[in-house]
């Protein structure tokens, strides 16, 4: 009954994929059926909502040139009104066929609330032009949202074909923006909107012709090279040189209705393309649902058969290898870390099925291996350590006594430009030294270096500034005169140096990287900042959870071996280091010092100021 069990769990997630295949496949037919539906009782009413928009925007930007009287204004509000009534009524039944449908009608539905308002500000002259037919762009804008939101479909060759029409429509829509901006003599703001608006049409209407079927483009094509559209050209290159053509109302509107007939031809074949395909997808899924069924019950036969036989010998294996992977292992690993000699006995299962014994031969080969890993592992660690450990015990002698030659030639030097380079050899020393203290750490021994008495912090970060290659975009603001204890001064320069480090490698050459200290509450914090490109969320949450809990060093790793020293050396002396965004862009380093590391400021002395002699005055 056990591998009976265990054998259902794979057999009824093939039954479950069956009828998600099955319910996902069906799913793809009724969407394409659902097309038509939503056709009618969305996109359809949205361009009729569109059109009449249109002309309401049209009609109010002539109000507003006192070319209209109200009553053309009144007449055609009262038909945008009604278009929009029943638009309201059909989408409200269509919405909830997906969430995304439902906010996408919702943002329509606010946009139209809005009519009234930008109707009164028209009616009071609180409206300009411009802002007039932006507010009616805005509304327009979120029903071609809409167009493309009703427009998804998981046929691809019909979904492109929607997306490219409803693109044409748009352009129709920028082309009665121009309309109703150009009717009259245009202010520079104008053009220049103009300009754009141009600009943006042609480019659209010649991308989208590229893309459309031959059966859909031909109409598209002939209103493009039509005379009307090519004197309407020549008139938008009046319009932007400052001309006002006499005809522009008339041809604009003849285009105009040309483009909706377009569109409107274009997207009906659309439309009867969704019912062959459904149909299609519906012979498609059943099809694959009864062979899908097929398999499932032959597998389920053979499953049952084959476990009876195999579930006595599974069961002792799977005890077996469960000793190896819960007993075992753990405790020969325990033992290696502690470097003691351990010795694994090979795995044996009794079993009559060549099979089920290859498979136990298996593990004992794959845990002696997994030991001798292990063993090597330990081997190679604990050699690259003392190889570390000796290279950096040579170099900081050879760079101790290097330093002292260097001070010795300083002080001898008399030639401005030799003292300058023997500093620049004195500082390239430093971050040799820094380097070869690294190698120490990543051997897991400490460096050495230390100061018997507190140091003032400013002193530290200027320290630490020092033993950068870039130290001279560094700038160390004044801090707090708090001191740090002695013994820890070495390594937090180090671990503030390779923040440092890092700060100036990651950022560009001519920004700063900026040093603050302040006192907290628990200690003393130092902040690295950079201004270069920054890191994502889950890169910085990576590096923090590895300055957190330091890794074991591995070889293969050597991009971040700065941050490995850093880690080690916070862990060290349980100071605490993060990483987050900075305002500007790049990086911050927070370097928390415990209190107990942190001593006050040395008292200031005061210099008694000496007695000042009396002046005797003589009475004569």
């Amino acid at each position: 009954m056990k591998i009976i069990g265990l054998l259902l769990v794979p057999l009824t997630s093939m039954v479950v994929l069956w009828g998600v295949i099955t319910a996902v496949t069906a799913s793809e037919s009724l969407e394409l059926r659902q097309y038509k539906t939503l056709w009618t009782n969305l996109r359809l009413p949205a361009y009729k909502l569109i059109s009449e928009i249109q002309r309401e925007r049209l009609v109010s930007a002539k109000f507003q040139r006192t070319t209209a009287d109200k009553a053309a204004v009144a007449t055609q509000r009262t038909r945008t009104d009604a278009v929009r009534d029943t638009f309201k009524q059909l989408s409200s039944i269509s919405k909830n066929r997906s969430e995304e449908i439902r906010t996408q009608v919702d943002a329509v539905n606010m946009q139209l609330d809005r009519l009234d308002s930008i109707r009164g500000e028209i009616d009071t002259g609180l409206s300009d032009r411009l802002h007039t037919a932006e507010s009616y762009n805005a509304v327009i804008d979120t029903l071609f949202g809409l167009h493309k939101r009703v427009a998804l479909i998981d046929d691809i060759p019909i979904y492109e074909q929607s997306r490219v029409v409803i693109d044409m429509g748009y352009a129709k829509e920028l082309l009665t923006r121009e309309q109703a901006i150009a009717l009259g003599p245009t202010t520079a703001a104008e053009r220049r909107l103009f300009t754009q608006l141009v600009g943006n049409r042609r480019f659209l209407i010649d991308q989208a012709l590229g893309e459309l079927d031959p059966s859909l483009r031909d109409g598209q094509v002939a209103l493009i090279s039509s005379p009307a559209y090519q004197r309407m050209r020549m008139m938008e290159d009046q319009i932007i040189a400052g001309g006002t053509p006499q005809s522009w109302l008339a041809t604009t509107d003849a285009l105009a209705k040309s483009f909706q007939e377009a569109q409107m031809r274009a997207s009906t074949m659309l439309n009867a393309r969704a019912d062959p395909v459904a149909d299609e997808v519906l012979s498609r899924a059943f099809l694959l649902a009864g062979t899908a069924l097929a398999l499932v019950i032959v597998s389920i036969g053979f499953s049952l058969r084959m476990g009876n036989r195999l579930s006595k010998e599974l069961g002792a294996l799977r005890l077996a290898a469960l000793e190896v992977a819960q007993e075992r292992l753990p405790h020969v690993v325990a033992k290696l870390r502690k470097g003691e000699t351990v010795e694994m006995p090979e795995l044996s299962v009794a079993s009559t099925t060549v099979e089920i014994d290859d498979v136990g031969q298996a593990f004992s080969t794959v845990q002696q291996t997994a030991v001798e890993a292990a063993v090597g592992q330990a081997q190679l660690s604990e050699g690259v350590g003392h190889v570390f450990r000796n290279l950096a015990r040579r170099s900081q002698t050879l760079l101790h006594r290097q330093r002292i030659q260097l001070e010795d030639m300083q002080h001898r030097a008399t030639d401005p430009e030799a003292l300058d380079d023997l500093f620049r050899l004195d500082h390239l020393t430093t971050r040799m030294r820094r380097h070869a203290e690294g190698l120490i750490i990543l051997s897991g021994a400490t460096p050495g270096r230390g100061w018997s008495k507190p140091v003032p912090l400013l002193d530290v970060a200027r320290g630490a500034a020092a033993e950068v290659e870039d130290y001279q975009r560094v700038v160390v603001e004044p801090m707090s005169g708090q001191r740090l204890a002695g013994p820890v001064v070495g390594d937090v320069i180090h671990l503030i140096a390779e923040l440092i480090e890092n700060a100036t490698v990651y950022s560009p050459e001519h920004t700063s990287v900026i040093v603050r200290g302040e006192e907290a509450a628990r200690g003393f914090a130092f902040e690295v900042e950079d201004r270069g490109l920054g890191m994502s969320a889950e890169e910085l949450a990576d590096l923090n959870e590895r300055l957190a809990s330091p890794p074991e060093f591995d070889l293969a790793d050597s991009d971040r071996l700065g941050l490995f020293v850093v880690s080690r050396l916070a862990a060290r002396h349980d100071i605490r280091v993060t990483l987050r965004g900075s305002p500007y862009g790049g990086t911050t380093a927070i370097v928390l010092i415990p209190e107990e590391h942190v001593a006050d400021p040395e008292p200031e002395v005061r210099v008694q100021e000496p007695a000042r002699p009396m002046r005797v005055v003589r009475s004569e």
